[in-house]
């Protein structure tokens, strides 16, 4: 039974820590937009004379076009970066919440389904304000992604909970001994 439950909650913390991984990285290459972008150009070869008959023509361009909109911003609203920095933080504060049920899995559950309803908001927030800020639909699809990604190990660790919580229960007691 103890084999059981270890490897439950070995598998359940491995998923957990891939959210977790995953949110850390998103939080991380927040601080950095502008000079990803401008290596992300440089790796796809992108610039003003990219070939429009390429098959990732619209996001080549989207790509470069959000770089050179960073470089214009940033050089005369070096503030606006600020934003950018928040929202990183943000990412990374959320990922701390997630540290309490990869340590008590029974006990913190809620925060799961906290973290499930807000990768149904990351959906509808991409659908919603990529269509309202002109976002190409294939970058808002992109954005839709990590909702749907980021549910899976949190729906696989909200299925091994009760199966951990089962392990975890004391055995039912015999029947009482006649004297």
């Amino acid at each position: 039974m103890k084999t059981t439950q270890q490897s439950l909650l070995f598998r359940y913390r491995i998923s957990l820590a891939i959210f977790i991984l995953g949110l850390v990285v998103s939080g991380i290459t927040a601080f950095g937009l502008e000079v990803e972008t401008a290596l992300l150009n440089r790796v796809l070869g992108l610039n003003a004379s990219t070939n429009p008959k390429s098959f990732f023509f619209p996001l080549q361009i989207f790509i470069y076009n959000v770089h050179l909109a960073l470089n214009f911003t940033y050089a005369r609203f070096p503030f606006f970066g600020y934003g950018t920095d928040w929202l990183g933080f943000g990412h990374l504060v959320i990922a701390m919440f997630f540290v309490l049920p990869f340590v008590d899995p029974i006990r913190y559950r809620a925060i799961l389904f906290i973290g499930l309803m807000a990768c149904a908001g990351v959906i509808v927030t991409a659908l919603i304000a990529g269509a309202i800020r002109h976002i190409p639909f294939f970058w808002t699809l992109i954005d839709c992604s990590f909702g749907v990604l980021g549910a899976i190990p949190l729906t696989y660790c909200l299925r091994i909970t009760p199966r951990l919580l089962q392990c975890a229960a004391p055995a039912p007691a015999g029947p009482l001994l006649k004297r």
